[in-house]
């Protein structure tokens, strides 16, 4: 047990200088002042950490004093006033000390790791009470978890509360500053005598930006949880390069924002709790992150469990909560039948709370990470998409960093959320809404046809999502204009206020005759009818990979890229439809032969699909230049870490310049 503790006193003392191999979480900040502070300001303390006490107890390599109380190193014999707690396996603290240990969900002797039976429990200090928080009282809690380690409390219910303090401008937002719709028809005009079955409507929405005139906005704070992989597979320079990106998660964090980190191998344990990111947070999350080993096998299932309970059993919410979730190998814990329904069924083994269809409850996004060519895409597109979070594909150990700032920018970024779009037939007599393909989007159709929603969630700073409305117009018998929809938008705002943004209407002229002109197809439409006609393809094409049929692949994605080539919209020079052949061409590239398909064509196709039918950037394969749907949020903050990624490299080359130099002066003897 004390090899145990050295580790941990060498990974505490040595943190500045690397990577630690210690495992153990570390305990929360312990103030050594009167025990009247407030838990919370105690935690956010920048004074004297628990981990620079123990360090400094164990600097001599010895073992604590039974005079000393391990947590804050003073005096146990000569009480000094203080209340002392003996605990069943003999060991003392004082009172103070170790009631807020057992608040933070620690409940295991410090010294020995003994569970006790008896916890100190310390009573809430009032003015009037005369110091009777510090009483003895001990109560029994349940039964601990087989499953949990020692660290782990019984409920999740340990965050630190939130930020509370000006957050800017909540007041209603203004147009300028406010969700914006639009609403286009196919054509501009259709002749009065003319009906239609499938004629075409785009309706967008567009969030605002968070820079106006060089200032950036207030944006709404997050609670996020890192789900990570550390299991065997991940040794090496897979762990190291893991670490850096998640201290670049910490280091762009605000203060309102909290974060929390499970790791999970063949087992899950909750590192660190769900604690704002001010300073002395950031710094207790560098440790615990810096504490990660790897070892053992791989648990999806269970960490993404213990992740979703960190939200689901927190006190306090934040108004957005998202997960994110990276993996390098197939989950060898849960076992599942073979075959194209295997990754449904795994859903089946996941909390409610992130899956969108489950019900009402709260749904918490799962924003996934497949690490090289052996983790479980199928598995992991299942999840991001069951639970509306992307896929990302991380091909080149170097680029974990980059694909997670592609993600916390658009998750720092976040204006609206709970946005849903209604649209409303005004014309009851013959208008109907015959189909709303809305790409991986929740949608409904009312049963007489005329009403439709669609379910969009959360809209990042800049982000502009389009979709298709289909309707059937009838005869018109007199010339004019016809009113085909009203379009509503609802969603919340950055203060978590309920914003309603009233009708877009939209009409279509009814000249007796349609001119040349008047039949011309509008462009932004063409441009989403090729964007759904290569998702289905590239879907079509992936379940025939999976059969084994790649050839059958083959033809089919050539035949998808020949149409896109014919399109108005690609003949127009369209940006969007130029990076869907590209697309086209990189995956009929890597489904040269099923080796190639099953080590990097699988989850390269499963990454677009997750992009382009939620209409949302990811990171695919080693690209980690500019892709589709990047925000300017996403763009700053890759280039943020691009920057810092080629700073190491030169402090590592010219520190490996020193050492050679050193190294060749003390040869010659200089």
């Amino acid at each position: 047990m004390y090899g145990m503790w050295s580790k941990l006193i060498k990974t505490l003392s040595l943190k500045n200088a690397g990577p630690s191999a210690s495992s153990s979480q570390l305990p929360p900040r312990v103030s050594k002042q009167s025990d009247s502070r407030s838990p919370s300001s105690a935690a956010s303390s920048d004074s004297s950490s628990f981990s620079d006490r123990l360090s400094r107890s164990f600097s001599s390599g010895g073992r604590v004093s039974k005079k000393a109380c391990a947590i804050c190193l003073g005096n146990v014999r000569s009480r000094q006033g203080q209340a002392i707690f003996t605990a069943e396996c003999s060991h003392s603290f004082h009172f103070s000390c170790i009631a807020n240990s057992v608040k933070h969900g620690h409940y295991l002797c410090p010294i020995c790791r003994c569970k006790w039976k008896e916890i100190p429990f310390q009573m809430p200090t009032t003015p009037n009470n005369n110091n009777t928080a510090n009483r003895s009282i001990t109560h029994t809690p349940p039964p601990l978890e087989d499953s949990f380690s020692f660290s782990d409390p019984v409920r999740y219910s340990d965050d630190e509360p939130l930020f509370v303090g000006p957050t800017g401008n909540t007041s209603s937002p203004t147009p300028s500053d406010s969700v914006s719709i639009k609403a286009v028809p196919e054509f501009p005009a259709l002749a009065a005598l003319d009906s239609v079955s499938n004629l075409a409507i785009l309706i967008g929405v567009r969030a605002p930006s968070l820079l106006d005139d060089g200032c950036r906005l207030d944006r709404a704070p997050i609670d996020l949880v890192t789900v990570l992989d550390v299991s065997a597979s991940m040794a090496g320079s897979k762990l190291t390069l893991l670490k850096r990106a998640v201290h670049f998660v910490v280091d762009n964090l605000g203060p309102a924002d909290r974060l929390s980190v499970v790791s999970f191998s063949t087992s899950a344990r909750r590192i660190f709790p769900l604690r704002r990111m001010t300073h002395s947070g950031r710094e207790d999350a560098r440790l615990a992150i810096d504490s990660l080993s790897s070892d053992g096998g791989t648990n999806v299932v269970e960490g993404l469990k213990k992740g979703a309970r960190v939200l689901e059993e927190r006190r306090e919410n934040n108004p957005i909560a998202s997960i994110i979730l990276l993996s390098d190998g197939k989950d060898t814990c849960n076992t599942y039948r073979a075959g194209p329904n295997r990754a449904m069924d795994y859903l089946t083994s996941l909390p409610a709370s992130v899956l969108i269809e489950s019900g009402p409850g709260p749904n918490f996004p799962v924003h996934t990470f497949g690490f090289g060519a052996d983790h479980d895409s199928n598995v992991l597109h299942a999840i991001s998409d069951a639970s509306g979070g992307t896929f990302s594909f991380i091909e080149s150990v170097g680029l974990v960093q980059d694909a997670f700032a592609r993600c916390i920018g658009g998750l720092l970024s976040i204006v609206a959320h709970e946005l849903r779009l209604t649209m409303t037939s005004l014309s009851p007599a013959g208008v109907e809404i015959r189909l709303n393909p809305s790409g991986r989007y929740a949608h409904e159709i009312s049963e007489d046809r005329l009403r439709g929603a669609i379910t969009i969630g959360e809209l990042y700073a800049d982000e502009e999502k389009e979709f298709l409305i289909y309707l059937s117009v009838p005869v018109c018998y007199m010339t004019g204009k016809t009113p085909l929809l009203r379009i509503e938008c609802s969603y919340k705002d950055i203060s978590n206020s309920m914003v309603k943004l009233e009708g877009e209407r939209v009409e279509i002229r009814r000249p007796d005759v349609q001119s040349p002109e008047d039949g011309v197809v509008n462009l932004e439409i063409d441009r989403q009818k090729v964007r759904l006609s290569v998702v289905e393809a590239i879907a079509e094409a992936k379940d025939l990979a999976e059969s084994g049929d790649l050839a059958g692949a083959q033809v089919l994605l050539t035949t998808a890229n020949s149409a896109l080539l014919c399109s108005a919209s690609a003949r127009s020079g369209d940006g969007l439809c130029s990076q869907l052949m590209a697309e086209l061409a990189e995956i009929r590239r890597r489904m040269a032969n099923l080796h190639m398909y099953e080590r990097e064509g699988r989850a390269y196709m499963l990454s677009g699909l997750s992009s382009h039918s939620s209409q949302r950037s990811t990171t695919r394969s080693s690209n980690s230049g500019p892709v589709g749907y990047d925000t300017p949020s996403m763009t700053t903050m890759i280039s943020h870490s691009q920057n810092l990624s080629a700073e190491y490299y030169y402090r590592e080359q010219a520190r490996e310049q020193g050492i050679r130099l050193t190294r060749s002066t003390s040869s010659t003897g200089v």
